[in-house]
């Protein structure tokens, strides 16, 4: 199935990465397809976040479409962090959270 394709068929919206979107009065930019909701960047908001919108519940789309914003390095790395589920702290995670040796 094609990004989109459910959100588009299903509720007869023009859905696509790039699109610009008005949510319960907060402009953005739709980054992703979330299956049943797609996922919106706000302009409020930092690049990386992106937040689950129902596709008819006050969404206004636009017919502005745009790049999303580029998130950070950082971003991504700590996204890749959170992603991995590990147990461990960023720091030991990116190699740099070093344990000190208990005193005697």
């Amino acid at each position: 199935m094609k990004p989109f394709e459910y959100v588009c068929r299903t509720y007869q919206v023009p859905a696509c990465v790039g699109r610009r979107v008005v949510v319960h009065g907060k402009p953005g930019t739709i980054v992703e397809d979330r299956g049943h909701h797609i996922g919106v960047n706000f302009d409020a908001d930092k690049p990386g976040r992106v937040c689950p919108c129902h596709p008819t519940s006050e969404v206004r789309y636009l017919e502005q479409i745009r790049e999303p914003r580029k998130v950070s390095r950082s971003s991504r790395r700590y996204q890749e962090y959170l992603n991995a589920d590990c147990g461990e702290s960023f720091a030991e995670w990116l190699g740099i959270g070093r344990r000190r040796k208990a005193c005697r």
